[in-house]
């Protein structure tokens, strides 16, 4: 069993393509995002990865791969941006920012209705709101249980609760995630194959625990036994030849691990010897340790080569509703990949397989720190490897620069206006009293690398904080950690600090995220809160 057959009925099963599709006018572009969570920069094959994508990497092939796209550095607030168009701060739309929604917020489905298009969910949600009711999806799947990925108690179906998954029931979160997609899509291309679609697919994949079909675990058997330091210089190297980076490698930095990490000896005590809670060089581990990390790592691919079957089944489906070339495919990650070492929900059986329903794993911050290949730090961080992400374009009858770069920095904030232009409309506000959308339109950069040009990019995760503009940066870890200067021209690993050399542009670039950092508050502080249903 995937997802419960039965209360699958009220969005059809698999049918014929209707004839409609032949007749159908000019149309907009369908749109397509895919999400993964705490996938690494540097994971998929074609962003310089040893981790097999095939899917991803076709796509990239036929499409652009952009170089400087970010995150927010965590889960929520990423998703908040790409289905509000703003900065987290400013609408408080996800579950990690605190604050009241203003009424103003809107979302994707929200801008696109008016245009045309039927918008459908699948996977991961991570908004306050009912994927119906509050955001105006016309279908959704949502996995609200984001601790188990054989056996989740809590997901919805259209905003319903479906039973818990039992063991023996056959589910897997990565194919009943794309289970819904595929079903969702055959039933657009039944009743409304002369509207264009958007589809948000949000796998769940590889966030912690680390679980897989023990069948994708076997094929990275022994993969990764020369460990995170030979792992990470091989990338960095294919990286360079690839042209997605011109700097060097960062340095594994030991000491630098989430503070709400299960503490170290609670972690060796349930899962035993082998567990590492540190990014130290891989010469220094014992034996013990080394077959587990290794181990730890084939999850963790495991994990992701699912994805990118998964990922290909859904493009299989455009293909069969002959949509595949009128889409537009957009991948990106949440934030980077994660040094949090937890045990949660169920707990961990150290006796039991790992990567097994019983076991609870993490990836750690060595495997991380090679996940984010070349750049600095992990997920929760505002340094480049907590918030760089991969993102490929994809889009036949639209994208004709196939297997190009593009080295425009861009940002989750981007996707919306993104979407409102291929779709011919424009992101007008019907609340006089909401800001403008934060983000720019991603599209001119389709067709030539540079065109999108911006004034500033702003980050703030858990007191975090940084700002770009042009090709510097500032950053700073924690809420009393000092600023940083840093030229991303040269050093995207962020290895050289040239605050002291140039104490004005800090202080311009430091007041103006002040500044931005406190009118986000304000302005959505004064705004009425809005009464869209909430989850409960």
């Amino acid at each position: 069993m995937k997802i419960d057959r039965r209360q699958f009925l009220k969005i059809g099963a698999a049918g014929a393509v209707s004839t409609m599709a032949a007749d159908r006018k000019a149309r907009k572009p369908n749109i397509l995002v895919i999400l993964a969570d705490d996938m690494g920069y540097s994971d998929a094959g074609c962003y310089g990865g040893d981790i097999e994508t095939p899917n991803l990497d076709r796509l990239a092939a036929n499409g652009l791969r952009f170089t400087q796209a970010y995150s927010t550095a965590r889960c929520g607030p990423s998703r908040g941006c790409i289905l509000t168009g703003y900065y987290a701060q400013q609408t408080a739309g996800d579950v990690m920012t605190p604050g009241n929604i203003p009424a103003w917020t809107k979302f994707v489905p929200e801008y696109l209705k008016p245009l045309g298009y039927r918008s459908y969910h699948s996977g991961k949600w991570h908004i306050r709101f009912k994927p119906l009711a509050g955001a105006r999806f016309d279908h959704s799947y949502t996995l609200l249980d984001q601790n188990r990925f054989f056996t989740p108690t809590a997901h919805l179906l259209d905003d319903e609760r479906l039973r818990a998954v039992k063991k023996g029931d056959g589910y897997y979160a990565t194919i009943a995630i794309a289970d819904h997609a595929v079903k969702t899509l055959q039933q657009h291309a039944r009743e409304y194959a002369g509207d264009p679609f958007f589809h948000y697919l949000a796998f769940t994949s590889p966030h912690f625990p680390l679980q897989a079909l023990q069948e994708d675990i076997d094929k990275y058997h022994d993969r990764f036994s020369e460990g995170w330091d030979t792992s990470r210089e091989r990338r960095w190297q294919r990286m360079r030849r690839m042209g997605l980076i011109n700097c060097g490698l960062s340095p594994l930095e030991p000491d630098m691990r989430p503070q709400w990490n299960t503490p170290d000896q609670e972690l060796m005590e349930k899962i035993g010897a082998g567990e590492v809670t540190r990014a130290v060089p891989w010469s220094t581990l014992t034996a013990e340790q080394k077959k587990l990390q290794r181990v730890k790592m084939a999850i963790h691919a495991a994990m992701i080569t699912r994805m990118d079957h998964e990922i290909g089944r859904v493009v299989d489906q455009l293909k069969a509703m002959d949509a595949y070339r009128d889409t537009v495919i957009l991948f990106i990650s949440d934030n980077g990949a994660s040094s949090e070492q937890l045990i949660r929900a169920d707990g961990h059986d150290a006796s039991a397989a790992p990567g097994s329903a019983a076991t609870h794993l993490c990836l750690g911050s060595g495997w991380a720190s090679a996940a984010n290949a070349p750049f600095r730090l992990h997920k929760s961080w505002v340094h480049e490897g907590g918030i760089s992400s991969p993102l490929i374009a994809h889009w036949p009858n639209g994208i004709t620069d196939h297997g190009k770069l593009r080295h425009n920095p861009c940002h989750f904030i981007d996707l919306l206006p993104t979407m409102m232009e291929l779709g011919g409309g424009k992101p007008l506000q019907t609340d006089a009293s909401a800001p403008p959308l934060a983000g720019k339109s991603l599209v001119k950069a389709f067709a030539k690398d540079g065109a999108v040009q911006r004034d500033f990019l702003y980050f703030n995760h858990s007191n975090n904080r940084a700002i770009r503009m042009g090709d510097w940066k500032l950053v700073a870890a924690g809420k009393t950690g000092p600023w940083a200067l840093h030229d991303l021209r040269s050093d995207r690993t962020e290895g050289k600090d040239l605050s002291s050399s140039q104490p004005a542009r800090v202080a311009e670039m430091s007041a103006l995220w002040t500044s931005k950092d406190e009118e986000f508050v304000r302005v959505r502080e004064a705004a009425p809160a809005s009464s869209k249903e909430k989850l409960r």
